[in-house]
């Protein structure tokens, strides 16, 4: 069999769907590409050019039989399950996606895999789209500008945000990250709204080489300024770190004023020695 080779790619018989390539170092490998409806789609690389042909095969079927589904993928399937949601996506619904998106009429599902399956408002799925959620645990992140950016952080909840804690899944359901589904419940700095001798109070605390109370408050509003004047008491004090302040909507330079001067501090905060 003759070859041709060009730069890092090799001319050479090769099945439908699959072109030969050289790494770095001068070893070959190979390609597998479908083009649909104009649309080139890459289905990743192989160590022979039989499993590249077998993933082409396996894409062929996917568009021409619309009876496949996700719940029909195994471990013995040629593509990676996330190529799956990605070409029955494109199949079903006519437009590509390079991350593990299927969409519906109000929301989308995010696959990360068969069985964990993050659900969104469709408000999110161009931010989806593009960037790759990644995860820990309980803990989704993506790569935003180089960093690690929590997902948390598009519904207005902080990165350390608990489950139970600081926001609550309406439903149940802690894969549902539909704005309808989830309630905010500590939405401030240093907030945490707690149960305290059966009542419900907003304790406020700010670390200081460890954790202290800065008082316990009916109002979360309360609880926010309760937060701001703690960081002002500290940075008098001398302590120069760079604490995030809350912000109120809302209220009157004046009013704001009002209710930062009643406010009750910790005396253990107030006689902290720095």
């Amino acid at each position: 069999m003759k070859k041709k080779r060009s730069n890092n790619y090799i001319s050479t018989s090769l099945p439908e769907g699959v072109f030969s390539a050289c790494h770095k170092d001068g070893s070959l490998y190979f390609r597998a590409s479908i083009t649909r409806e104009r649309k080139h789609i890459s289905l990743g690389s192989y160590d022979s050019a039989e499993k590249a042909h077998s993933a082409y095969l396996e894409a062929h079927r996917l568009f021409a039989e619309q009876s496949l589904s996700l719940q029909d993928y195994s471990g013995t399937c040629h593509l990676p399950f996330e190529k799956w949601v990605c070409l029955i996506n494109f199949r079903d619904n006519g437009i590509y996606f390079r991350n593990p998106i299927y969409a519906s009429r109000k929301m989308f599902y995010y696959y990360l895999s068969p069985v964990k399956i993050l659900k969104f408002d469709m408000d999110d799925l161009f931010y989806f789209s593009s960037h790759k959620i990644m995860y820990r645990g309980n803990h989704y992140f993506v790569a935003d500008y180089g960093l690690q950016v929590s997902i948390f952080s598009r519904f207005g909840l902080k990165p350390y945000a608990l489950p139970g804690r600081d926001f609550l899944f309406l439903n149940g359901d802690e894969t549902d990250f539909r704005r309808e589904n989830l309630h905010i419940v500590n939405l401030y700095h240093g907030v945490t709204l707690e149960q305290k001798n059966g009542q419900y109070l907003y304790t406020v605390r700010i670390h200081v080489k460890g954790n202290y109370i800065v008082g316990r408050y009916e109002n979360e509003i309360h609880a926010a300024i309760a937060y701001n004047k703690a960081v002002d008491i500290l940075h008098k004090k001398g302590i120069k770190k760079n604490y995030l302040q809350n912000f109120i909507e809302n209220l009157s330079p004046s009013r704001y004023a009002e209710i930062y001067s009643k406010l009750p501090i910790s005396s253990k905060l107030l006689s902290l020695e720095v």
